[in-house]
């Protein structure tokens, strides 16, 4: 198995890849339970045992999902969820909830949607603006004592968040979208990241998808996948087709490497540190099998400048999101 360490002052090791859990449950599609128990067993097969989920993605019914495909193979494991984004049981959303009654109530409802006990890493979805980040990790550093957590991580969180939070307790990781489609965090947030020995773990590195080569204007538009949606800007009309003209481009380097785009946009991401975990999505062993095997790519420095030559970081058309409120500006 291929490795790597989250953390230098609270270390997690996990699997080089991981795999992110979410679009079994929603947002990308119909779910599909089955396609998604036969992923997770197949992934664990592979040597990809970092699995992410979290409470909000269904809502809840993606741990319990998660919680059965790992049932017999737990100490295989190392399993972040999160917490922060609520929502109701009919999906409706609530907001951004970080204070310490919170985080004890939504931990001991993952752990019991997930059927494990300790976390392995358990992570703050989205900062909360209105409680101290002070307050809210130091609760999540009482789950830690009371062995209900082993690690604590953020997700989209400030370099002036991350360095507050980690003076309270130490921060093993860091989740944020992170690809050759999006790369804002280079300026500020992975150098602070490296400063402190936080581990990074970048969602959606294949920029949800698009990198694969097999997204077009009429795949995205089919019922339920959310990237149809105006939240999406990338995803829509002019913009998706400037993107994806700066997919030929990263197909035609995957081509002469005789690789995917998918899998050569994956290396690029394994290419940036050892400290580096990418949680690439998938509901289906096919793109699973993909995706594992980019693990073997091998990007040498003139593959490295043609991708990102092939993808300057302002060609990008349009924002991450349609509304980026609930990103922590610090």
């Amino acid at each position: 198995m291929q490795t790597r360490t989250l953390g230098t002052q609270s270390s997690l090791t996990v699997s080089s890849l991981g795999l992110g859990c979410m679009g079994m449950s929603e947002f990308y599609g119909a779910p599909d339970e089955q396609s998604g128990l036969d992923t997770i067993h197949r992934a664990l097969d592979l040597g990809i045992t970092f699995l992410d989920t979290a409470d909000m993605y269904g809502p809840f019914t993606n741990e319990k999902l998660v919680g059965r495909a790992i049932a017999g193979r737990r100490d295989e494991v190392q399993l972040a969820t999160k917490f922060g984004n609520m929502r109701g049981e009919n999906g409706e959303r609530l907001g951004i909830n970080g204070s310490p009654e919170y985080v004890r109530a939504a931990c001991d409802a993952s752990r019991d949607r997930l059927g494990v006990d300790p976390l392995d890493l358990y992570d703050q979805h989205r900062v909360d603006p209105k409680v101290p980040i002070e307050d809210t990790v130091g609760a999540m550093a009482e789950l830690v004592q009371a062995g209900k957590v082993r690690h604590i991580g953020l997700s989209e969180a400030s370099p002036s968040t991350i360095r507050r939070a980690h003076a309270v307790h130490p921060i093993t990781a860091l989740q944020t979208e992170y690809s050759l489609f999006t790369r804002d965090l280079e300026d500020q947030i992975l150098p602070t990241i490296r400063e402190l020995g936080i581990g990074l773990v970048p969602y959606s590195p294949l920029g949800r998808g698009i990198l694969t080569g097999r997204m077009t204007a009429e795949s995205v538009s089919q019922e339920g996948d959310a990237r149809s949606s105006r939240y999406f800007p990338r995803f829509q009309g002019e913009a998706l087709e400037a993107n994806l003209r700066l997919v030929e481009e990263v197909k035609a380097i995957a081509e002469r490497k005789g690789v995917t785009p998918g899998q050569i946009a994956l290396a690029w991401v394994l290419a940036q540190g050892d400290d580096v975990v990418p949680i690439p999505g998938t509901k289906r062993v096919k793109y699973l099998e993909e995706n594992a095997a980019a693990r073997e790519v091998q990007l040498t420095e003139d593959d490295l400048t043609a991708l990102e030559q092939a993808v300057p970081r302002d060609a990008v058309v349009g924002p991450r999101y349609g509304d980026m409120s609930s990103i922590d500006k610090g």
